[in-house]
């Protein structure tokens, strides 16, 4: 038997899948369950201790929702860091809380 060719490089990156490769795959649910249990978590994020941001839903300009998602993922922690900048340089010595004294 011919031996199978490495699917990652050395710096991790995951080569084109040929059609032998397909053709060996095995569906996960063939795996020993303790593979699938360990394999299963890879990813995931736990719980968060103390969440750091807050869902809201914001109304933006078509040019200002434009401008930052021409820039690419990650663009709503782009809106963000502008917006942190500019409270802290707007409310120096104020709270950065609406309504807080």
């Amino acid at each position: 038997m011919a031996k199978r060719k490495a699917l990652t490089d050395a710096a991790g990156e995951v080569r084109e899948l040929t059609s032998a490769d397909l053709a060996n795959a095995r569906p996960f649910s063939g795996l020993p369950k303790r593979l699938q249990a360990k394999l299963h978590k890879v990813g995931k994020r736990g719980p968060q201790i103390a969440p750091t941001k807050k869902l809201v839903s914001l109304r933006l300009s078509a040019a200002v929702l434009a401008h930052y998602k021409a820039t690419g993922p990650g663009w709503q922690t782009r809106i963000d860091e502008t917006l942190k900048r500019a409270v802290g340089r707007g409310r120096r010595g104020k709270s950065a809380t609406a309504g807080e004294p």
